[in-house]
């Protein structure tokens, strides 16, 4: 196979000498480069690279030596075979001096051509092996510093995508874990942790450790989902609870999955953990829900009932007119509770609501704390406000356009104290008996809600006053479907307001 070529360099003042050595030298097939001079010489030298430096010791004005000594002080050089050639006797002096300079050897003259061909031939394969050498070092370094680009580029490319997988889990609510089946090891991302509502700086993961996390129920049901990985199972799906260390129940549904080796025995099991809570939390307040719906449909249809029942009328006009006022009270109250999703009524919104048909000018005033009835208490206080306002406007203070009305609530502890006032309207006298709507008033009052209703018929006006206890919160879990509660729990809820007009 044909080598590359590399340059020898042959330095002498007497061309016939340099001839000689080109005749000598021919047959090793390299590059001859010849200079009659140490000046040329380092001409060459400055723009080429040389295998082999030939030189004559004695030249005129740049010996040999002074050759040498120019040339090691190159960088590029300081490795650069130089063959001395020598004719005069050389001493061991001159040796020496001549290694100093950087000589690799002496040829004496007169020239052997065998004994010269041979050190050039060693001096150039040398150099042409240690260039290949640095070649295959400098190849070696580029793939080296390619493929460790390409795995740093691999790495960021994995780290950003377990940043964004750890990012999507902690979106999720979604945690993931990896348990070495075969010594135990166990290993959880930042959203198990947060899960768990552990400190991963403090908080050891064994089984130990895990287990008292569980919700004791649940305990069993995922010990055996576990032990069916050791016969053949390769993965399971469960829901269970966990019991943080503050005390906060967590709803978790759980999905493993088992690696196993050639033989067919599990090596490990890796799961994704995602906590349900809120889900199950919709569940079940859908689930409230729907109950009180449908209990809210049957008194909604029982309350109907008994004012179609219960009303009177002086003729079917009047009956009709009494029956639609009663029923339109009932499905304004309906309107309310439905927005709020039977969470409850604003008492303000809900009085607005039911005086509004009868408000003209400055006739009204009414104000007070901010409370959230519940829908039950909603309903039938809407029905005793129709009671009481469609009697004003008939015989009371909203007869007349002289006469007012003042309707004013607060809370005192767990009761609502509301007093409902008309002045400047016609005489007051006391009825002999209780009519249908003052019945009506105080039967759902103190029977349907436990309170009080109390009438003042002074004569330059009716004074009622209403007291209904109210229930205060109670957690959703602890509801009862069968009571008319909200779905939130929520009893009065006071803020200051101050009071209208």
């Amino acid at each position: 196979m044909d080598h590359e070529k590399v340059n020898i360099l042959l330095v002498d003042d007497q061309p016939a000498k340099l001839l000689a050595y080109e005749v000598i030298l021919r047959e090793l097939g390299e590059n001859l480069v010849v200079a009659a001079s140490g000046r040329e010489a380092l001409e060459f030298l400055l723009k080429n690279e040389v295998a082999v430096i030939l030189v004559d010791v004695c030249m005129p004005e740049l010996d040999g030596f002074e050759l040498a000594a120019m040339i090691r002080e190159h960088p590029r050089f300081q490795k650069t075979a130089m063959i001395f050639i020598s004719a005069i006797q050389v001493s061991d002096l001159d040796r020496l001096r001549g290694y100093e300079m950087g000589a690799v050897d002496y040829v004496p003259v007169p020239v052997v051509p065998e004994v010269l061909r041979a050190k050039i031939r060693v001096f150039a394969e040398l150099y042409r092996k240690t260039r290949q050498l640095e070649r295959f070092n400098a190849e070696l370094e580029g793939r080296v510093r390619a493929r460790t680009a390409e795995l740093e580029q691999s790495n960021a490319r994995l780290l950003e995508s377990e940043q964004r997988r750890s990012l999507a889990l902690a979106a999720g609510r979604m945690g993931s874990w990896d348990w070495d089946w075969v010594n135990g090891d166990w290993m959880w991302d930042e959203g198990q942790y947060r899960i768990f509502g552990v400190d991963p700086r403090s908080f050891v993961v064994t089984p130990a450790n895990v287990q008292a996390l569980l919700y004791p129920d649940d305990i069993d049901e995922l010990q055996k989902a576990t032990a069916q990985f050791a016969k053949g199972t390769k993965s399971y799906e469960a829901e269970f609870r966990i019991k943080r260390p503050d005390g906060e129940i967590r709803w978790c549904v759980g999905t493993a999955a088992a690696t196993v080796d050639k033989g067919g025995r599990v090596v490990r099991v890796s799961g994704v953990t995602v906590d349900i809570t809120e889900r199950k939390q919709a569940e079940e307040r859908q689930n409230l829900l729907a109950r009180e719906v449908d209990h809210r449909a049957k008194n909604a249809l029982a309350l109907a009932q008994s004012i179609i029942r219960l009303t009177r009328g002086e003729n079917v006009k009047a009956y009709i007119q009494a029956v639609e006022g009663r029923i339109n009270a009932l499905a304004r109250v309906h309107t309310i509770l439905s927005l709020s999703k039977w969470q409850g009524a604003e008492i303000g919104k809900l009085v607005d609501e039911e005086i509004a048909p009868y408000s003209t000018g400055d006739q009204i005033a009414f104000g007070g704390s901010e409370i959230q009835l519940q829908p039950a208490t909603a309903q039938t206080l809407a029905l005793a406000l129709h009671e009481l306002v469609t009697n004003s406007a008939k015989y009371g203070a909203l007869s007349t356009l002289s006469g007012r009305l003042s309707i004013k609530w607060e809370m005192q502890g767990d009761v609502l104290r509301m007093v409902w006032e008309e002045r400047d309207g016609p005489v007051v006298e006391k009825p002999v008996s209780r009519g249908f709507g003052t019945r009506s008033v105080i039967a759902s009052i103190e029977t349907q809600l436990g309170g009080q209703a109390e009438f003042d018929w002074r004569s330059e006006g009716l004074v009622c006053r209403l007291s209904v206890p109210l229930m205060r919160d109670m957690p959703i879990g602890q509801l009862d479907p069968h009571h008319n509660l909200a779905l939130n729990g929520n009893g009065a809820k006071l803020t200051s307001r101050p009071a209208d007009g």
